[in-house]
């Protein structure tokens, strides 16, 4: 049986890149966090952050160091969640939401990892996060 247990971000410095995603999806840090390894707990998966030393960042869209991955998260209200991870020091790169009010906008983490934010058609909010449309 094969289980995936951890999505793993390099960085410079693990409790500060943790702190940032701490503070946008508003789970926890691991108490056993350190400088080398930091873990944001998501039931059985981790977002995990590994401390590389002469870490360099992608250059998104540039393809000298292209992004590697990156993270989507499906959000009620696009425009406070923008306000709120910009705060946090997420930079916007680029916008795509079209004038019905869905799509996606791209963002850079402090340390110039790509992830979006996203609202798309037909989801709903449940008790337990998102409610995704059926799909035929």
């Amino acid at each position: 049986m094969l289980r995936l247990t951890d999505f793993i971000i390099d960085c410079p410095d693990t409790i500060k890149l943790a702190a940032f995603y701490s503070e946008v999806t508003g789970r926890p840090i691991k108490e056993d966090s350190s400088a080398d390894w930091a873990g944001i707990p998501f039931g059985e998966v981790e977002l995990a952050f590994i401390r590389v030393e002469n870490y360099r960042a992608p250059q998104w869209p540039e393809t000298e160091h292209p992004k590697q991955f990156h993270l989507d998260f499906e959000v009620d209200d696009i425009e406070s969640e923008q306000s709120r991870v910009v705060a946090l020091g997420a930079t916007l790169k680029q916008d795509f939401i079209g004038p019905d009010g869905y799509g996606w906008r791209i963002f850079t983490d402090p340390v110039g990892h790509p992830f979006c934010l996203c609202r798309n058609k037909g989801v709903v909010w449940g008790d337990h996060g998102p409610v995704w449309p059926e799909r035929g």
